[in-house]
């Protein structure tokens, strides 16, 4: 009989994770020690006029605000936010440490979305999130929460528990920022050394579900071209241009200052039920490959 969860069923049907990163490119993140409910922003401690203007500025300009918060430490004075653009060429991201909660809503969401600095400070050190929103779905928390125990003592700094980042059924999520490098399926004894490899520059191809700037179609011509080349750089790939005819997508890059053309094809899966709250089964989105080649 198969296990009910949407993690075990995703990975009991031998469901591939690549392509299937969340496509946002503008992340701000807000401090929210204590319980999140189903609905992160409205079930939580966050005073009803900031949740009210998260979520009406993130609808307006594209920007998503994601809840954060220390595994197993006593939180800092104030409230630690980050603004992060996750373009593939020039990421960043910044910080700042709030006196009070409701200062985000001064915070320029709009020069956020547009690439623009939102006044905060820069910083180079990465911030790695681990989504626990078992209030949302429950495999985030069975399957999350060990790893955020993983992270919290391998990587005390840069480790946080996340509100709800998409994805469910390929529980435990983790979520590299600034460059938007989305992993799916992780366990607590890989997590530390994922971290380690992009620190070094490396993704781990194996459980990389990909780049969150990227299209759907684009972050799986990346997986087969990086399978093609076996390249696990995080910079190897340079993408030049991607263009969609009907149900193909040809995405172009350049490695090594060479040019690769790759094409995937939009397929629909099997009707599956793709998270813990499903009321009904839906079929999920791939992307086959359909050719990869020089030029």
């Amino acid at each position: 009989m198969s296990d009910p969860r949407c993690a075990l069923a995703s990975r009991q049907r031998d469901e591939a994770a690549f392509g299937t990163a969340s496509t946002v490119r503008a992340f701000l993140l807000v401090q929210q020690e204590g319980a999140w409910g189903q609905d992160a922003l409205e079930d939580s401690a966050l005073p009803d006029d900031v949740a009210a203007w998260l979520r009406t500025t993130s609808r307006a300009t594209g920007v998503r605000p994601l809840l954060i918060r220390r595994h197993g430490r006593a939180a800092e004075h104030g409230v630690r936010v980050f603004a992060a653009y996750a373009h593939h060429r020039e990421p960043w991201l910044e910080t700042g440490l709030l006196d009070d909660v409701g200062e985000v809503t001064g915070l320029d969401l709009a020069a956020l979305a547009d690439g623009r600095s939102t006044g905060l400070a820069r910083t180079e050190a990465p911030v790695v999130l681990t989504c626990t929103h078992g209030s949302h779905d429950l495999c985030c928390a069975v399957e999350g929460r060990p790893v955020a125990t993983a992270l919290a003592a391998s990587h005390p700094d840069l480790s946080w528990e996340c509100s709800h980042l998409g994805g469910d059924r390929f529980a435990g999520n983790v979520l590299l920022l600034p460059r938007g490098l989305s992993y799916g399926r992780v366990g607590p004894d890989l997590a530390p050394a994922i971290v380690d490899g992009h620190l070094a520059g490396r993704v781990d191809r194996d459980h990389l579900r990909g780049r969150s700037g990227w299209p759907f179609a684009v972050q799986a011509a990346a997986h087969h071209l990086r399978a093609h080349l076996d390249v696990d750089g995080i910079d190897d790939l340079l993408l030049t241009g991607a263009r969609r005819d009907d149900h193909v997508v040809t995405a172009t890059f350049t490695v090594a200052e060479r040019a690769w053309t790759v094409a995937v094809r939009a397929e629909h899966g099997p009707e599956a039920v793709l998270t813990c709250r499903s009321p009904r089964p839906n079929r999920p989105l791939h992307h086959a490959l359909v050719e990869v080649r020089p030029g």
